[in-house]
């Protein structure tokens, strides 16, 4: 046995001589199944939703549910998970979160009514939950700080195809098939993963972990964090100080600030706040919460546009968007071996700076945009990821002390989370907002009197792109038409313009962070 930074690696000895057990590139290979299961069903079960709505006989709040419950239930546990995968072990920690997901997953399939759906992917989404920081803390120990770009390039291209692969394969599923194959396609990654991890995962943990689990601040991180992305959630349907959306802000910003307090009083933290002292990763952190809010909240917008504005077709609309992610499947190994000669900071300031020329680009984007003037904006923006995903990533798990590799792993991932849901807020709040002020104008320079009784309903209308509905006779189609896009696009620009502002941000912190 062998031990490094305070960690225990008896497989270490092993893999020098050739052996599977931790061989670091077969570990790689078998983390890249594990991410891809995840992140595939993350795209595709959005994908099944329509006909889950249809077949468990439910509204679309009900289906919502699907997806919100799993989404909450792993943001709540990223962090905890983390610790546990360093006290007991990410590979022990990794074979039980696969073999949970693959569980739930055909338990879904199998299910008949909503409840147990929506019960069944809050127990996927512990396990998912499970999977991911232990991914990252077994690339840490499998590969030297120095070493680390290449595999965190492959584990991102490998997120990148099977995100952009989820909605294809799922369409095809569902259209050929029953909506519980979306959850059925998990058993066979599941199973190579878990085949895979018996054989070639090493086991790694702290070589002598003192004290206790901190039982309290896992319950407070996990009560703040799950509190915040159930609220940011529902700001979407009904704004920022709805009576739905006010109490689990508050609540989760003073279970948040009560774990800050406790952290820094408890011997044996959750979290060490110490590790934030490091201004390399805190800019790692603060520059995946910033990818996490342009990554989800700028396509939250887009699909409106490219479905709803320029016409096309689900399937079209994955086509059109193809080009962001191919290139950040190609982009990933080239920006990896940028980052391995010129350190992380400046490709990733880089990067934010070119995802913000591609918010400005996107966001003069009208109702005639073609194929080409679309698709060379979605070049850029994945030729800004790139660097981004990479390097944020190195940024957090490099500087960070290997025995709190699954805590900082977390951390990576809760980041990305929490700055998602941030994103759509704050693009949904941006247009809406703009939508509610502008459209009774609009329309009136049009000669059309909006019905108060029909306010609500077309400023809905309108804030997703489509046309108002005023009632048979109020105006002539074209007009609604001409109108409802007017106010979207104006909506959809300032929300955009907002994201480019935010990657400008994260770009100053990550250039003016010192290295240490």
């Amino acid at each position: 046995m062998t031990q490094q930074d305070g960690v225990a690696r008896p497989e270490a000895a092993e893999a020098a001589r050739g052996g599977l057990r931790g061989h670091p590139w077969l570990t790689v290979l078998t983390l890249s199944v594990g991410a891809m299961m995840v992140s595939l069903d993350t795209t595709i079960v959005t994908v099944a939703q329509p006909a889950m709505q249809a077949d468990l006989h439910t509204d679309l709040t009900g289906v919502q549910w699907v997806t919100d419950a799993y989404l909450v239930a792993v943001a709540a546990l990223l962090i905890t998970a983390g610790r546990l995968g360093d006290r007991f072990g990410h590979r022990t920690v990794f074979l039980v979160g696969a073999a949970g997901f693959t569980a739930a997953s055909v338990a879904i399939g199998l299910s008949s009514s909503l409840g147990w759906v929506v019960a069944l992917r809050v127990v996927q989404g512990v396990f998912g939950a499970l999977m991911q920081p232990a991914t990252l803390g077994l690339l840490r120990s499998a590969f030297p700080p120095d070493r680390l770009n290449q595999p965190i390039a492959v584990r991102s291209a490998v997120i990148a195809a099977s995100t952009a692969a989820g909605p294809v394969v799922g369409g095809l599923l569902v259209e050929h098939a029953h909506w519980g194959w979306v959850f059925f396609l998990n058993v066979p990654f599941g199973a190579v993963a878990l085949v895979l991890g018996v054989i070639v995962l090493g086991d790694v943990r702290e070589e002598a972990p003192g004290g206790r689990l901190d039982l309290v601040g896992m319950l407070l991180v996990a009560g703040s964090l799950a509190s915040l992305a159930w609220g940011l959630a529902v700001v979407a349907d009904v704004g920022w100080t709805d009576v739905e959306t006010v109490p689990y802000l508050v609540v989760g910003a003073a279970l948040g600030g009560a774990f800050v307090v406790w952290e820094r009083r408890s011997t044996h933290p959750l979290v060490p706040l110490r590790m934030f002292r490091s201004a390399p990763f805190t800019s790692g952190v603060v520059t995946m919460a910033v990818m996490g809010c342009v990554m989800v909240g700028a396509p939250f917008v887009l699909i409106f546009y490219l479905q709803n504005v320029l016409g096309l077709s689900p399937a079209e609309s994955g086509v059109r968007v193809l080009s962001l992610t191919l290139l950040m499947i190609v982009g990933a190994v080239p920006a990896a071996i940028w980052i391995g000669k010129a350190g992380p900071r400046i490709p990733v300031a880089a990067g934010l700076a070119v995802i913000a020329v591609s918010m400005c680009a996107l966001a003069g984007l009208d109702a005639h945009s073609g194929t080409v003037r679309t698709t060379l904006c979605f070049l850029l923006l994945g030729l800004g990821f790139s660097p981004v995903m990479v390097g944020g990533t190195k940024l957090v798990m490099s500087n960070s002390p290997k025995e709190l590799s699954g805590v900082a792993g977390g951390m990576q991932q809760t980041a990305m989370q929490v700055g998602g849901s941030l994103g759509i807020a704050v693009v949904s709040a941006i247009v809406m907002t703009y939508t509610a002020d502008r459209l009774p104008s609009r329309l009136a320079a049009a000669g059309v009197v909006l019905p108060p009784d029909r306010t609500e309903q077309a400023v809905q209308s309108v804030a997703v792109g489509l046309p108002p509905d005023l009632g048979t006779g109020a105006a002539a189609p074209g007009v609604l038409e001409r109108v409802g896009q007017s106010v979207f696009l104006g909506g959809m620009q300032y929300a955009l313009l907002a994201t480019a502002a935010v990657a400008v941000l994260g770009a100053v912190v990550v250039a003016r962070a010192r290295q240490d």
